[in-house]
C-alpha cells in the first residue's frame, strides 16, 4: 500500500471548482480527500474524518477561515494551510498568529500545492506522532488536556472517567467487562471495588448527558459496557 493512502486530507472551500480540481488531483496522488460539505459544521466534519492536514480558505460562508482555525486548534495541533486570494500581508499575519502552519495564495498550480502538502505532511509525521484524539458519534475524547467536546461543548473528565472511557474506546464495538475496567483503575489507583466504578460510570454518563450525548455507553446486563452506535 501506499504510505500517502494513509494520509487523509480535508479541504475546505466554498468555490466547487477550485474544490473538485483539488480533490481530484490529490485523490490522484493517493491520498484520501474529503471537501466540506456544510460550511455551518466544519468542527463536526473535522472530527468525523479525523484528516493529517487541513486544507482552509479564508473567505467562508458563515464563518471565515480564521474562526475554524481557531476552533480547531482548540482540540487538535494538525497542520493548517490557508489557500486564499486576500494574499496582503495582513491576511498572512492574521493566519499564522490563529495557528496556520503554511499560506498559498490564488491562483496556484497543482505542482506547487502538492509539493507543499508533501513537505509539512513529512516534516509533521516523520518526527512526531499524529494528534492523539479518539472520535465517536461526531463526539471526541481529547486524553492530552482530560476533556470531551461534543458540539461545540466541552466537559473536563477526572481520571478514573479518562481510564473507562479510553478501555471503551479501545475495545469499540465489543463489551468491556465490569471486572475489565476494575482492573484498569486497580492498576492505576488503591483498591477499587465493583461499588466504586458503578460511583464512576454514573458520574461519567451524567457529564456525557449534559453535553448531549444520550446512550452514549450502554449497559449490557451480565456482560459490561459498550460504546453505542447510532
Amino acid at each position: 500500500m501506499d504510505a500517502r493512502s494513509l494520509y487523509r486530507l480535508y479541504i475546505v472551500e466554498d468555490d466547487p471548482t477550485i474544490s473538485e480540481i483539488l480533490s481530484n488531483h490529490l485523490e490522484k496522488w493517493g491520498y484520501s480527500v474529503k471537501t466540506s460539505s456544510d460550511f455551518s459544521k466544519i468542527i463536526e466534519e473535522f472530527l468525523s474524518f479525523s484528516p493529517h492536514i487541513v486544507l482552509l480558505d479564508i473567505s467562508l460562508p458563515f464563518f471565515s477561515g480564521f474562526h475554524w482555525c481557531r476552533e480547531i486548534r482548540k482540540i487538535s495541533s494538525v497542520p493548517i494551510v490557508f489557500i486564499s486570494s486576500a494574499s496582503d500581508d495582513m491576511s498572512l499575519v492574521m493566519a499564522m498568529n490563529m495557528g496556520g502552519d503554511d499560506f498559498i495564495n490564488k491562483p496556484f498550480t497543482l505542482e506547487v500545492i502538492t509539493a507543499k502538502i508533501q513537505a509539512i505532511l513529512r516534516r509533521t509525521y516523520d518526527l512526531v506522532a499524529p494528534p492523539s484524539f479518539f472520535e465517536h458519534r461526531g463526539a471526541a475524547f481529547m486524553p492530552s488536556d482530560s476533556s470531551m467536546i461534543f458540539q461545540g461543548k466541552k466537559t473536563e473528565l477526572t481520571k478514573n472517567e479518562q481510564r473507562i472511557l479510553l478501555a471503551l474506546w479501545e475495545n469499540k464495538g465489543a463489551v468491556v467487562s465490569r471486572d475489565t475496567l476494575i482492573r484498569k483503575l486497580w492498576d492505576a489507583d488503591s483498591f477499587i471495588d465493583d461499588n466504586t466504578l458503578t460511583v464512576n460510570m454514573t458520574r461519567l454518563r451524567k457529564k456525557l448527558e449534559a453535553l448531549g450525548l444520550f446512550d452514549f455507553i450502554s449497559t449490557k446486563k451480565g456482560l459490561g459496557y459498550i460504546l453505542e452506535e447510532l
